[in-house]
């Protein structure tokens, strides 16, 4: 105990020489692990626990990913942490409050090994998480893995890649970082603060042009066919060249010029887009937009009237013919267009948060990770399986894609312009599926907080997604769930007997309308998964009474989910779909052939194609850059439509990148 000093090994007094010969036979590969362990020889009556003769060295026969199967004795990070400091010359080495007793350590060694010479130190500090995201690098495997996002470099993923490709600025992630600042304190920082460092960066880097994303023909009766007028339309609003400290601004290429100069050619024709929602049949109150018989102002083109609007059966809009007015008309709203002859068409991905609370990672009763420990591969218990629970918080919704049009005069402009498309948000050109004649734009942000919007129309529900089955969620200290009665508690003994784990089984056992539903499953050995689904994934609909599907179709799914022939990926979507049909989930899968893929011959030819498709990055994997593995996972999975087999992905990739 910490009172009490430890109880000398049996082989602490061996002499250095006999140490020395038992570590090259470690070495050697002469024992089994565990066998032997290198200890530093500190102090058994150290209060901290840590400096009671830790281990340094341990046997371990596994190949590392660089020397393959060399070496079989590898140190712990005890050790290797302060030694790799100090041989490269690093003064300050900054760890999270998980070190502070690692920290005696660390100073032990330098002291026996680096004394009276520059050596660094160690500093704590605080954590700082971030709403609507996770930071557990299993987690985030595990959506790469099965196909919840495309990689690592997702745009949605919180990952330094996964930003680059959103388009999010260095400049935009150090001004976030200064903002929050350091302390010894772990807090989760609201998200707002993050995306306003962003927009704020980008309000002064990215001009404005025009794009269409949901477009709906205008036809203006009264300009002639071929006719095309040239508009000078600024890139910049007023604002910003009102802060210029230079009074210049900037072209899309870089180039400073007057704001006089800072201008593009916009074409106006006889047929137009505009955005879907800027026209309206049936308008509500104080709509500013286009409405039949109204007016609205085109952005630096004047003002139209909606004469006349032809529709399909449905009643869709199809096209408007409109009037261009002259200089003397008024309009209330302005709104955004493109040339429907010059605009150029190009596919748009609406990035949005990937989970729909702020704390994904919290509030989740069967929970099991461990705590830290810094001697766990990747800092994480690899042995313990993920929870799951994490994966009812993603949001639907986290990416929208749509096609559309955008103006024709960023056809030229450097790759990596980022644009405020008017009254849209800020984007940017994909860097890794944008191609000319292919055009593809992902947003980098909305230009408001659109979520701060609905949680306020939420009023005092702010936490109504969060599934909670014992209490309705309150202002102020969650209430605690009433005791379970007798009969609730034998229930949860009974689910739990066959499998169930017991948080389902408690939310069970206090529900009646899932309780019937999970029996009527009869589960067999399937109860575990059956009841998982009841509770996390059905209950909205069970309890609305809206959900079709019948619990008696659910053992079959299961089935399918645990011989390996579909991924839980495809197993909640087509739960979702069977839920608002009736038909039975196995059914689906059946008819639209979305068991996994294990066939090596189709993985192997998709990983070809991959390959084939990114040589620089098969070069870079192959010349130590593994972090890789990732991206060519989601290209894989993207290519089998998150079909293939993960682990045969994984397998069959790793052999093909080693060449």
């Amino acid at each position: 105990t910490v009172d009490t000093p430890g109880t000398p090994s049996p082989y602490r007094d061996r002499t250095p020489e006999e140490n020395l010969d038992l570590f090259r036979r470690m070495r050697a590969g002469e024992f089994r692990e565990g066998e032997h362990v290198l200890r530093a020889k500190i102090d058994l009556s150290n209060p901290n626990m840590k400096l009671r003769d830790p281990v340094l060295y341990r046997i371990m026969y596994a190949e590392h990913y660089r020397t393959g199967n060399d070496w079989c004795i590898y140190p712990m990070y005890d050790f290797q942490h302060p030694l790799q400091d100090a041989m490269e010359g690093v003064t300050h080495s900054l760890c999270s409050l998980e070190y502070v007793d690692n920290r005696a350590i660390y100073d032990w060694l330098m002291e026996q090994l680096f004394a009276g010479g520059p050596r660094p130190h160690q500093y704590e500090f605080g954590r700082r998480s971030l709403e609507y995201t996770i930071v557990s690098k299993r987690k985030l495997r595990r959506l790469v893995e099965e196909g919840f996002v495309t990689g690592w470099d997702d745009p949605r993923m919180p990952t330094i890649a996964a930003q680059r490709r959103r388009g999010v600025t260095a400049g935009a992630i150090r001004t976030f970082a200064s903002q929050i600042g350091v302390s010894r304190t772990n807090r989760t920082v609201d998200i707002a603060l993050y995306e306003h460092a962003v927009r704020d960066d980008l309000n002064h880097k990215a001009p404005r042009v025009m794009a269409v994303l949901d477009p709906v023909r205008v036809i203006l009766s009264n300009v002639e066919s071929g006719e095309t007028r040239l508009l000078s339309l600024p890139y910049w609003p007023h604002d910003v060249i009102r802060d210029s400290p230079d009074g210049r601004v900037a072209l899309p290429t870089g180039e400073r010029v007057s704001p006089e100069q800072a201008v593009r050619d916009v074409p106006l024709t006889r047929e137009l887009y505009i955005e879907r929602e800027d026209f309206s049949l049936d308008p509500p109150k104080g709509y500013k937009r286009l409405t039949r018989g109204g007016t609205v102002r085109l952005r630096g083109a004047g003002i139209i009237r909606a004469d006349e609007v032809e529709t399909d059966e449905a009643g869709n809009v199809m096209a408007i013919h409109a009037t261009l007015l002259g200089n003397d008309a008024k309009a209330a709203g302005v709104i955004h267009w493109v040339s429907a002859e010059h605009a150029l068409p190009a596919e748009f991905r609406l990035y949005d948060r990937l989970f729909r609370v702020p704390h994904p990672e919290g509030d989740n009763p069967d929970d099991i990770l461990p705590p830290f420990d810094p001697e766990r591969m990747s800092h994480e218990n690899e042995a313990v399986p993920v929870d799951t629970g994490f994966l009812r918080f993603l949001n639907p919704h986290s990416l929208r894609v749509t096609r559309g049009f955008v103006e024709p005069s960023v056809a030229h402009d450097p790759a990596e312009t980022r644009y405020q498309f008017e009254r849209q948000g800020y984007f940017w050109r994909d860097p890794v599926d944008s191609r000319e004649g292919a055009l593809v734009f992902g947003r980098i942000m909305t230009l408001k907080d659109t979520w701060a919007k609905e949680q306020k129309a939420e009023g005092s529900k702010p936490k109504a997604e969060a599934p909670k089955v014992e209490a309705p969620q309150a202002a102020g200290p969650r209430p605690q769930a009433a005791p379970l009665t007798p009969e609730q508690e034998a229930e949860v003994a009974r689910l739990t007997a066959q499998g169930v784990a017991e948080a389902d089984a408690r939310t069970l056992a206090r529900d009646a309308v899932l309780r019937e539903f999970f029996s009527g499953a009869n589960a067999g050995e399937h109860a575990a998964q059956v009841a998982a689904w009841t509770v996390n994934d059905l209950a909205p609909g069970l309890r609305s009474g809206e959900s079709r599907l019948s619990a008696s179709d659910l053992p079959a799914l299961a089935a399918l989910l645990a011989g390996g022939q579909i991924s839980t990926r495809i197993a909640k979507e087509v739960l979702a779909r069977a839920a608002e049909s009736g038909e039975a989930p196995a059914a689906i899968v059946e008819r639209e052939g979305l068991r996994v893929v294990t066939d090596t011959g189709a993985i192997e030819a998709a990983i070809r194609e991959v390959m084939a498709a990114n040589p620089d990055k098969v070069e870079a994997y192959r010349g130590g850059k593994t972090g890789l593995m990732g991206f060519f996972t989601g290209q894989v999975m993207r290519a089998t439509g998150g079909k293939a087999d993960p682990k045969v992905v994984a397998e069959v990739l790793g052999a093909a990148l080693k060449g």
